[in-house]
């Protein structure tokens, strides 16, 4: 028969078992957590950075310098500094083909964005990228921009908020694709997209070296240099409307979606879209 003595050793032996035990269930979650977050950590970083160099900048069918970064991040929440979208429905059309080239390539052309937090002035460079201004042209004429949201802000990395998509969703697009054009503008150097840049969209994938000329409507603005490779079809400067994005990026972005896309707090709505030639 045990004595008490024994008996409570017994006893401590046991509680000592069953917490080396308890501590190595904990440290068995931990590793799957960690393993989890891992995982996690690596699929969001290579998907983010697929996003921010191809996909997220991708076209569906794919003043002064702004200055500090936008006091929110991904995922955090401001008051929505914008107003309510105009009456109206993005459209459906959609085209087989490219417009055929109308343009003057020795005129200056602008396109005023007027949104839903602002209006956003930008001159274009017809003779840089003859075949991207003619499709703004085209696009805006027939009110193809009109009533669409801008639906992606990045506020890490690289400092964009991109537009031009009447889903909405990354994915959209007018049916037909453009050429990449002044992928050699001089303004690009070390590979930096100055704020003030408003650049093409598109499919390019650096690492298959595939998807060159998949360009399409969606575009995007730099509200602060960004760090990019030059593959993205500098269009046009924006000449006017600087305060109207540092208000949205300062507002930050939404948590990143199934696709990783970061929408933009603000409510960003292009009423509509007008190019004029100067």
């Amino acid at each position: 028969m045990a004595t008490k003595d024994q008996r409570r050793r017994q006893l401590a032996r046991e509680k000592f078992e069953r917490q080396q035990q308890r501590r190595a269930q904990q440290r068995s979650k931990a590793r799957r957590r960690n393993a989890v977050v891992a995982v996690g950590l690596a699929v969001v970083l290579a998907a983010g950075a697929a996003a921010y160099a191809t996909a997220g900048l991708g076209g569906g069918e794919k003043e002064d310098d702004v200055g500090a970064a936008p006091s929110t991040s991904p995922g955090s929440k401001a008051p929505d500094p914008c107003g309510k979208p105009a009456k109206g429905s993005p459209g459906t059309r959609q085209w087989k083909k490219e417009p055929a080239l109308s343009i003057d390539t020795s005129a200056a052309y602008t396109m005023q964005l007027r949104t839903t937090c602002g209006d956003i002035d930008i001159s274009m460079d017809a003779a840089k990228a003859p075949h991207t201004v003619n499709s703004f042209n085209f696009l805006a004429g027939k009110g193809f921009f009109d009533h669409t949201r801008c639906h992606r802000l990045t506020t890490g990395g690289i400092f964009v908020l991109q537009c031009g998509d009447p889903q909405g969703t990354g994915q959209g697009g007018p049916g037909y694709t453009i050429p990449d054009e002044n992928l050699k503008d001089p303004r690009l150097k070390g590979n930096v997209y100055p704020a003030g840049t408003v650049a093409m969209a598109n499919q390019y994938n650096a690492q298959a070296r595939k998807g060159r000329d998949t360009g399409g409507s969606q575009f995007f603005l730099v509200y602060r240099d960004s760090q990019l490779p030059p593959d993205y079809t500098p269009f046009g400067t924006i000449t006017g409307g600087r305060d109207v994005l540092k208000k949205i990026a300062d507002a930050g972005a939404a948590p990143p979606d199934a696709t990783q896309n970061t929408a933009p707090n603000a409510t960003v709505v292009i009423d509509k879209a007008v190019v004029r030639k100067s």
